[in-house]
Protein backbone atom coordinates (compact mmCIF):
# COMPACT_ATOMS: atom_id res chain seq x y z
CA UNK A 1 0.00 0.00 0.00
CA UNK A 2 1.27 3.57 -0.83
CA UNK A 3 -0.45 6.03 1.08
CA UNK A 4 1.09 8.82 -0.38
CA UNK A 5 -2.14 11.41 -0.35
CA UNK A 6 -2.62 14.37 2.31
CA UNK A 7 -5.92 12.57 3.17
CA UNK A 8 -4.68 8.93 3.23
CA UNK A 9 -5.90 7.53 0.08
CA UNK A 10 -4.46 4.65 -1.28
CA UNK A 11 -2.67 5.36 -4.86
CA UNK A 12 -3.09 1.67 -7.15
CA UNK A 13 -1.65 0.84 -10.49
CA UNK A 14 -0.69 4.07 -12.31
CA UNK A 15 -0.88 1.98 -15.49
CA UNK A 16 -4.36 1.83 -15.87
CA UNK A 17 -5.47 4.02 -18.18
CA UNK A 18 -9.19 2.83 -18.55
CA UNK A 19 -12.09 5.98 -18.43
CA UNK A 20 -13.88 6.19 -15.50
CA UNK A 21 -17.30 8.13 -15.25
CA UNK A 22 -19.37 8.79 -12.53
CA UNK A 23 -23.31 9.32 -13.04
CA UNK A 24 -23.96 12.47 -10.09
CA UNK A 25 -26.39 13.55 -8.35
CA UNK A 26 -27.72 16.61 -10.72
CA UNK A 27 -29.35 19.35 -8.37
CA UNK A 28 -26.33 22.10 -8.84
CA UNK A 29 -25.07 21.56 -5.03
CA UNK A 30 -24.80 17.79 -4.83
CA UNK A 31 -22.81 18.35 -8.61
CA UNK A 32 -20.67 20.45 -7.48
CA UNK A 33 -20.02 18.28 -4.14
CA UNK A 34 -19.25 15.36 -7.04
CA UNK A 35 -16.25 16.98 -6.92
CA UNK A 36 -15.12 15.41 -4.06
CA UNK A 37 -15.69 12.00 -5.88
CA UNK A 38 -13.76 13.41 -8.86
CA UNK A 39 -10.08 13.84 -6.61
CA UNK A 40 -10.58 10.76 -4.73
CA UNK A 41 -10.63 8.86 -7.82
CA UNK A 42 -7.84 10.71 -9.68
CA UNK A 43 -5.50 9.85 -6.18
CA UNK A 44 -6.64 6.17 -6.48
CA UNK A 45 -5.83 6.58 -10.44
CA UNK A 46 -3.76 9.16 -11.64
CA UNK A 47 -3.41 8.12 -15.13
CA UNK A 48 -7.66 6.79 -15.76
CA UNK A 49 -9.60 9.68 -17.38
CA UNK A 50 -12.56 10.72 -15.08
CA UNK A 51 -16.03 11.71 -16.86
CA UNK A 52 -19.31 12.92 -15.43
CA UNK A 53 -22.48 12.36 -16.88
CA UNK A 54 -24.47 15.87 -16.63
CA UNK A 55 -27.51 17.37 -17.54
CA UNK A 56 -28.22 20.87 -19.66
CA UNK A 57 -28.18 22.87 -16.82
CA UNK A 58 -25.14 21.90 -14.56
CA UNK A 59 -22.57 21.54 -17.81
CA UNK A 60 -21.14 24.43 -17.36
CA UNK A 61 -19.77 23.61 -13.88
CA UNK A 62 -17.50 21.00 -15.40
CA UNK A 63 -15.49 23.44 -17.56
CA UNK A 64 -14.22 25.00 -14.19
CA UNK A 65 -13.65 21.37 -12.25
CA UNK A 66 -9.83 20.02 -12.38
CA UNK A 67 -9.34 16.71 -13.38
CA UNK A 68 -12.63 15.84 -15.58
CA UNK A 69 -11.87 14.78 -18.53
CA UNK A 70 -15.08 16.15 -20.15
CA UNK A 71 -19.35 16.28 -19.23
CA UNK A 72 -21.40 13.77 -21.07
CA UNK A 73 -24.42 16.29 -21.66
CA UNK A 74 -27.76 13.94 -21.41
CA UNK A 75 -31.52 15.48 -20.14
CA UNK A 76 -32.86 12.39 -19.09
CA UNK A 77 -36.57 13.56 -17.77
CA UNK A 78 -36.99 13.15 -13.84
CA UNK A 79 -40.84 12.04 -13.94
CA UNK A 80 -40.40 8.42 -16.45
CA UNK A 81 -38.18 5.95 -17.70
CA UNK A 82 -37.69 7.02 -21.10
CA UNK A 83 -36.02 3.97 -22.56
CA UNK A 84 -35.34 5.32 -26.18
CA UNK A 85 -32.95 8.45 -24.39
CA UNK A 86 -31.44 5.41 -21.82
CA UNK A 87 -30.67 3.65 -25.47
CA UNK A 88 -29.49 6.47 -26.87
CA UNK A 89 -27.21 7.26 -23.88
CA UNK A 90 -26.01 3.88 -23.30
CA UNK A 91 -24.65 3.86 -27.12
CA UNK A 92 -22.49 7.07 -26.55
CA UNK A 93 -21.28 5.71 -23.14
CA UNK A 94 -20.22 2.22 -25.27
CA UNK A 95 -18.46 4.34 -27.66
CA UNK A 96 -16.17 5.53 -25.29
CA UNK A 97 -15.14 2.08 -23.62
CA UNK A 98 -15.66 2.92 -19.81
CA UNK A 99 -13.76 0.09 -17.46
CA UNK A 100 -15.83 1.42 -14.71
CA UNK A 101 -18.88 3.47 -13.94
CA UNK A 102 -20.24 4.48 -10.17
CA UNK A 103 -23.68 5.14 -9.86
CA UNK A 104 -23.93 7.75 -7.15
CA UNK A 105 -27.96 7.94 -6.63
CA UNK A 106 -29.84 4.65 -5.13
CA UNK A 107 -32.57 4.68 -8.15
CA UNK A 108 -33.25 2.54 -10.62
CA UNK A 109 -32.88 4.72 -13.23
CA UNK A 110 -29.94 5.83 -12.69
CA UNK A 111 -28.19 2.43 -13.36
CA UNK A 112 -29.98 1.80 -16.34
CA UNK A 113 -28.20 3.17 -19.58
CA UNK A 114 -24.29 2.14 -17.76
CA UNK A 115 -26.05 -1.65 -17.22
CA UNK A 116 -27.22 -1.27 -21.28
CA UNK A 117 -23.94 0.15 -22.43
CA UNK A 118 -21.76 -3.24 -20.43
CA UNK A 119 -19.47 -1.41 -18.32
CA UNK A 120 -17.71 -3.76 -16.57
CA UNK A 121 -17.63 -2.64 -13.33
CA UNK A 122 -20.97 -0.59 -12.25
CA UNK A 123 -20.36 0.07 -8.61
CA UNK A 124 -23.18 1.87 -6.56
CA UNK A 125 -25.22 1.68 -2.88
CA UNK A 126 -27.99 -1.08 -2.81
CA UNK A 127 -31.27 0.26 -4.02
CA UNK A 128 -34.61 -0.17 -5.54
CA UNK A 129 -33.43 -3.50 -5.97
CA UNK A 130 -30.82 -2.97 -9.00
CA UNK A 131 -29.45 -6.60 -8.98
CA UNK A 132 -27.68 -6.74 -12.69
CA UNK A 133 -27.67 -3.44 -13.09
CA UNK A 134 -25.45 -2.80 -10.44
CA UNK A 135 -22.61 -5.54 -10.58
CA UNK A 136 -20.62 -4.39 -7.68
CA UNK A 137 -23.46 -3.53 -5.10
CA UNK A 138 -22.54 -1.66 -1.95
CA UNK A 139 -24.03 -2.29 1.72
CA UNK A 140 -24.33 0.27 4.33
CA UNK A 141 -25.07 3.13 3.03
CA UNK A 142 -27.15 3.92 6.28
CA UNK A 143 -24.71 3.85 8.51
CA UNK A 144 -22.36 7.00 7.07
CA UNK A 145 -23.48 10.52 8.63
CA UNK A 146 -23.15 12.78 5.52
CA UNK A 147 -23.77 12.62 2.09
CA UNK A 148 -20.34 13.38 1.27
CA UNK A 149 -19.36 10.13 2.74
CA UNK A 150 -21.89 8.38 1.13
CA UNK A 151 -20.80 9.33 -2.15
CA UNK A 152 -16.97 9.20 -2.07
CA UNK A 153 -16.80 6.39 0.12
CA UNK A 154 -17.94 4.60 -3.80
CA UNK A 155 -14.92 5.80 -4.86
CA UNK A 156 -12.70 3.83 -2.37
CA UNK A 157 -12.03 0.03 -2.88
CA UNK A 158 -15.30 -1.67 -0.98
CA UNK A 159 -14.98 -2.10 3.15
CA UNK A 160 -12.02 0.41 3.11
CA UNK A 161 -12.34 3.18 6.06
CA UNK A 162 -12.89 6.37 5.62
CA UNK A 163 -9.99 8.82 5.43
CA UNK A 164 -10.11 11.88 8.12
CA UNK A 165 -11.10 13.87 5.89
CA UNK A 166 -12.03 14.05 2.21
CA UNK A 167 -10.25 15.95 -0.35
CA UNK A 168 -12.66 19.64 -1.20
CA UNK A 169 -14.43 20.11 -4.13
CA UNK A 170 -13.17 22.68 -6.43
CA UNK A 171 -13.93 24.93 -8.81
CA UNK A 172 -11.26 26.57 -10.64
CA UNK A 173 -12.05 30.36 -12.66
CA UNK A 174 -9.45 31.80 -14.22
CA UNK A 175 -9.46 35.24 -13.34
CA UNK A 176 -8.83 36.63 -16.60
CA UNK A 177 -12.75 35.26 -17.62
CA UNK A 178 -14.17 36.27 -14.66
CA UNK A 179 -12.88 40.42 -15.48
CA UNK A 180 -14.28 39.95 -18.82
CA UNK A 181 -17.59 39.11 -17.51
CA UNK A 182 -17.76 41.75 -15.40
CA UNK A 183 -16.87 44.18 -17.54
CA UNK A 184 -19.28 43.02 -20.34
CA UNK A 185 -22.18 43.14 -17.78
CA UNK A 186 -21.20 46.65 -16.78
CA UNK A 187 -20.35 45.76 -13.21
CA UNK A 188 -17.15 47.93 -12.41
CA UNK A 189 -14.63 47.26 -10.15
CA UNK A 190 -15.63 48.07 -6.64
CA UNK A 191 -16.34 45.60 -3.75
CA UNK A 192 -19.48 43.64 -4.62
CA UNK A 193 -21.47 41.25 -2.27
CA UNK A 194 -23.52 38.23 -4.93
CA UNK A 195 -26.66 37.43 -2.97
CA UNK A 196 -28.26 33.76 -3.62
CA UNK A 197 -31.48 34.21 -1.81
CA UNK A 198 -33.48 30.97 -3.85
CA UNK A 199 -33.29 27.65 -2.36
CA UNK A 200 -35.16 24.09 -3.13
CA UNK A 201 -37.58 24.46 -0.32
CA UNK A 202 -39.26 27.38 0.74
CA UNK A 203 -38.59 27.00 4.79
CA UNK A 204 -34.45 27.36 3.60
CA UNK A 205 -35.05 30.90 1.86
CA UNK A 206 -34.34 33.66 4.53
CA UNK A 207 -36.31 36.33 3.89
CA UNK A 208 -34.42 39.45 4.99
CA UNK A 209 -32.20 40.25 1.52
CA UNK A 210 -34.33 43.55 0.55
CA UNK A 211 -33.21 44.87 3.88
CA UNK A 212 -29.79 43.21 4.00
CA UNK A 213 -29.29 44.65 0.36
CA UNK A 214 -30.08 48.03 1.17
CA UNK A 215 -27.96 48.33 3.86
CA UNK A 216 -24.74 47.05 1.95
CA UNK A 217 -25.85 49.79 -0.51
CA UNK A 218 -25.93 52.46 2.24
CA UNK A 219 -22.27 51.08 3.35
CA UNK A 220 -20.87 51.75 -0.43
CA UNK A 221 -20.89 48.13 -1.34
CA UNK A 222 -22.47 46.75 -4.69
CA UNK A 223 -25.09 44.09 -5.01
CA UNK A 224 -25.89 41.68 -7.38
CA UNK A 225 -28.96 39.14 -7.30
CA UNK A 226 -28.19 35.58 -8.27
CA UNK A 227 -30.04 32.86 -9.13
CA UNK A 228 -32.17 30.98 -12.02
CA UNK A 229 -35.33 32.24 -13.37
CA UNK A 230 -37.33 31.37 -10.09
CA UNK A 231 -35.94 34.09 -8.30
CA UNK A 232 -36.30 36.30 -10.50
CA UNK A 233 -39.29 37.54 -8.31
CA UNK A 234 -36.96 37.73 -5.33
CA UNK A 235 -34.39 39.42 -7.14
CA UNK A 236 -37.07 42.10 -8.67
CA UNK A 237 -38.21 42.71 -4.78
CA UNK A 238 -34.61 43.25 -3.90
CA UNK A 239 -33.55 45.58 -6.80
CA UNK A 240 -37.19 47.77 -5.31
CA UNK A 241 -36.18 47.56 -1.97
CA UNK A 242 -32.80 49.69 -2.86
CA UNK A 243 -34.23 52.32 -5.15
CA UNK A 244 -32.82 50.00 -8.44
CA UNK A 245 -29.16 49.87 -7.09
CA UNK A 246 -29.10 46.36 -6.49
CA UNK A 247 -28.00 44.39 -9.74
CA UNK A 248 -30.62 41.44 -11.06
CA UNK A 249 -28.28 38.29 -12.54
CA UNK A 250 -30.70 35.66 -12.11
CA UNK A 251 -31.42 33.94 -15.62
CA UNK A 252 -31.32 30.77 -17.18
CA UNK A 253 -27.33 30.41 -17.82
CA UNK A 254 -25.49 29.06 -15.01
CA UNK A 255 -21.93 30.10 -16.13
CA UNK A 256 -23.52 34.23 -14.88
CA UNK A 257 -24.12 33.07 -11.33
CA UNK A 258 -20.65 31.04 -11.10
CA UNK A 259 -18.97 33.84 -12.33
CA UNK A 260 -20.93 36.42 -10.45
CA UNK A 261 -19.96 33.81 -7.44
CA UNK A 262 -16.17 34.25 -8.37
CA UNK A 263 -15.99 37.71 -9.28
CA UNK A 264 -17.92 38.85 -6.06
CA UNK A 265 -16.22 39.98 -2.62
CA UNK A 266 -18.46 38.07 -0.65
CA UNK A 267 -21.07 35.61 -1.13
CA UNK A 268 -24.42 35.33 1.00
CA UNK A 269 -26.63 32.78 0.45
CA UNK A 270 -29.39 29.92 1.72
CA UNK A 271 -28.35 26.40 1.51
CA UNK A 272 -28.69 26.05 -1.71
CA UNK A 273 -26.53 25.46 -4.90
CA UNK A 274 -24.93 28.73 -5.31
CA UNK A 275 -23.73 28.80 -1.61
CA UNK A 276 -21.58 25.66 -2.86
CA UNK A 277 -20.32 26.64 -6.16
CA UNK A 278 -19.07 30.26 -4.42
CA UNK A 279 -17.14 28.13 -1.38
CA UNK A 280 -16.02 26.08 -4.04
CA UNK A 281 -14.79 28.49 -5.73
CA UNK A 282 -12.60 30.49 -2.92
CA UNK A 283 -15.03 33.10 -2.42
CA UNK A 284 -15.43 34.15 1.41
CA UNK A 285 -19.00 32.63 1.66
CA UNK A 286 -21.59 33.18 4.51
CA UNK A 287 -24.01 30.36 4.39
CA UNK A 288 -27.52 30.91 6.34
CA UNK A 289 -28.83 28.01 8.01
CA UNK A 290 -32.42 27.55 9.59
CA UNK A 291 -33.65 23.69 8.97
CA UNK A 292 -30.81 22.01 8.10
CA UNK A 293 -27.73 21.51 9.93
CA UNK A 294 -24.91 22.88 8.81
CA UNK A 295 -22.74 19.40 10.10
CA UNK A 296 -24.68 17.87 7.24
CA UNK A 297 -25.13 20.06 4.06
CA UNK A 298 -22.48 23.06 4.84
CA UNK A 299 -19.71 22.98 1.72
CA UNK A 300 -16.56 20.58 2.76
CA UNK A 301 -15.04 23.91 2.05
CA UNK A 302 -15.64 25.38 4.69
CA UNK A 303 -17.79 28.73 5.27
CA UNK A 304 -16.25 32.09 5.88
CA UNK A 305 -19.60 32.90 8.59
CA UNK A 306 -22.38 30.45 9.45
CA UNK A 307 -25.26 32.16 9.97
CA UNK A 308 -27.62 30.88 12.39
CA UNK A 309 -30.81 31.96 14.70
CA UNK A 310 -28.86 32.28 18.18
CA UNK A 311 -30.91 33.67 20.46
CA UNK A 312 -33.11 30.83 22.03
CA UNK A 313 -32.51 27.13 20.99
CA UNK A 314 -35.18 26.01 19.22
CA UNK A 315 -36.55 22.36 19.91
CA UNK A 316 -37.70 21.98 15.98
CA UNK A 317 -34.68 22.28 14.54
CA UNK A 318 -32.61 20.91 12.42
CA UNK A 319 -35.94 20.07 10.70
CA UNK A 320 -34.58 18.92 7.56
CA UNK A 321 -38.34 19.75 5.83
CA UNK A 322 -39.17 21.92 3.16
CA UNK A 323 -42.04 23.99 4.43
CA UNK A 324 -42.03 25.23 7.94
CA UNK A 325 -44.79 22.80 9.81
CA UNK A 326 -44.51 25.30 13.22
CA UNK A 327 -46.30 28.15 11.22
CA UNK A 328 -43.54 30.44 12.77
CA UNK A 329 -40.09 29.77 10.96
CA UNK A 330 -38.07 31.18 13.84
CA UNK A 331 -34.99 29.34 12.72
CA UNK A 332 -34.59 32.07 9.52
CA UNK A 333 -36.91 35.15 11.05
CA UNK A 334 -35.21 35.62 14.07
CA UNK A 335 -31.88 36.43 12.04
CA UNK A 336 -31.43 40.36 11.66
CA UNK A 337 -30.63 41.79 8.58
CA UNK A 338 -28.40 44.05 10.21
CA UNK A 339 -26.72 40.95 11.80
CA UNK A 340 -26.05 40.13 8.01
CA UNK A 341 -25.11 43.31 7.13
CA UNK A 342 -22.46 43.42 9.59
CA UNK A 343 -20.82 40.09 9.28
CA UNK A 344 -20.76 40.57 5.64
CA UNK A 345 -18.09 43.62 6.22
CA UNK A 346 -16.18 41.36 8.84
CA UNK A 347 -15.54 38.91 6.67
CA UNK A 348 -14.85 41.54 3.86
CA UNK A 349 -12.26 43.54 6.31
CA UNK A 350 -10.39 39.61 7.12
CA UNK A 351 -10.32 39.00 3.55
CA UNK A 352 -8.70 42.00 2.14
CA UNK A 353 -5.99 41.70 4.78
CA UNK A 354 -5.24 37.96 3.70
Amino acid sequence: MNFNSPNGIEMEDSADTRPILIVPYMWIGDFVRGHTVVRVLKQRWPNRPVDLLVTPLCAPLVDYMPGVRAGIVWNLPRSRLALAKQRGLATELRARGYGTALVLPRTWKAAIAPALAGIPERVGFFGEARFGLINRMRWGEKALPRFIDKNAALALPDSTPLPPEWPVPQLVVPPEETARWRQASGLGTGPAVALGPGSVGASKRWTYYPEAARLLIERGLDVWVVGGPGEKALAQEIVSATGGKARDLTGTDLRNGILAMAAASVAISNDSGLMHIAAAIGTPTMGIFGPTSPYLWAPLNGLAATVLQTKSKLACQPCQRTVCTMNNHRCMRDIAASDVADIAQRVMAQSSVR
